[in-house]
C-alpha cells in the first residue's frame, strides 16, 4: 500500500470485568481509505471502536495515530489530534437544537471564521439540518439524528472519522443517503473506519474489510475479495 497508515492497532485487547470483548486485534488504516469492519451482534466491533477513540482503556496492545503512541490516551486528546467517533445509537444532545449539536462538535476550537465554514459545509452535506437548524434534536427522526451525528463529528474537523452503525434503524432510502454522504466525505479527504451490519453496503463502499468474530479478527482482505468469500457470504450476506 502506496499511502501511510494514519491508524495502526497491535495485539489490542479491551476487557470488561473479566470478560476479554477484544482478543489481539490488528488493524490498520491508511490515509485516504474507507476501511470496513463487520461481523456479528457482541463480535467486538462497538468495543474496538470505543478503544480506539480513547472511550474505554486497552488492556493491551498498542494504538499509533499518524506515527505516534497514542495508546490510553483520552477522547479529547484524540479529537484534537482529529480522530472523532460517531457512536452507535447517535447520541445527540435531544434538548438542543440542531445548530447547538454542531456547535458542540467545535468545542475544542476557536477559529470563528472557520467554523462559520463548516457550518455551511454541514448544511450543504445534509440539506435537512440546514431546513431544521433551529429544531429541537430530540424530535428529529431517526435518519435526521444520524446525520446530525454525522455532522457534528465532522465539526471537529477529522481526519479520521470513525462510524459506528451508521444505518441502524434507518430505512432503506434514509440508508442509501447516508452512505452517499460517507462517500462525499471521503472524497473531500477524510479517511473512514466504518463498523456496519450491512455487510454488503458496506464492502460495496469500502476499499478494504476486516471481519471480526468473537473479539478476533478472522478476515482481512480487499472489499471485492471478502464479498466473494462463500464464507462471508454464507455468514453475512444471507447467501
Amino acid at each position: 500500500m502506496s499511502a501511510p497508515y494514519l491508524l495502526e492497532v497491535c495485539g489490542l485487547e479491551v476487557a470488561y470485568g473479566g470478560i476479554r470483548a477484544v482478543q489481539g486485534v490488528d488493524l490498520a488504516v491508511a490515509s485516504g481509505e474507507i476501511v470496513a469492519l463487520i461481523g456479528a451482534n457482541g463480535a467486538g466491533k462497538t468495543t474496538t471502536l470505543k478503544a480506539l477513540s480513547g472511550l474505554l482503556p486497552p488492556k493491551s496492545g498498542s494504538l499509533r495515530y499518524e506515527g505516534a503512541d497514542v495508546t490510553g490516551k483520552p477522547a479529547y486528546h484524540l479529537v484534537r489530534k482529529g480522530l472523532s467517533l460517531v457512536p452507535e445509537g447517535r447520541g445527540v444532545f435531544p434538548r438542543l437544537t440542531v445548530a447547538e449539536n454542531l456547535a458542540m462538535g467545535a468545542y475544542i476550537r476557536n477559529d470563528r471564521h472557520e467554523i462559520r465554514r463548516d457550518f455551511d459545509r454541514v448544511y450543504a452535506l445534509f440539506a435537512r439540518l440546514a431546513e431544521r437548524r433551529e429544531q429541537l434534536a430530540g424530535t428529529l427522526s431517526g435518519g435526521e439524528q444520524q446525520m446530525l451525528a454525522i455532522g457534528r463529528a465532522m465539526m471537529s474537523r477529522p481526519k479520521l472519522l470513525l462510524l459506528d452503525e451508521p444505518s441502524m434503524g434507518l430505512a432503506p432510502l434514509m440508508v442509501q443517503k447516508i452512505f452517499e454522504t460517507v462517500r462525499a466525505i471521503a472524497a473531500e479527504g477524510v479517511t473512514l473506519l466504518l463498523v456496519e451490519q450491512n455487510a454488503k453496503l458496506a464492502l460495496e463502499t469500502c476499499s478494504r474489510g476486516y471481519v471480526m468474530e468473537s473479539g478476533r479478527v478472522v478476515l482481512a482482505d480487499s472489499a471485492a475479495a471478502l464479498l466473494a468469500s462463500p464464507q462471508v457470504r454464507r455468514a453475512y450476506l444471507g447467501e
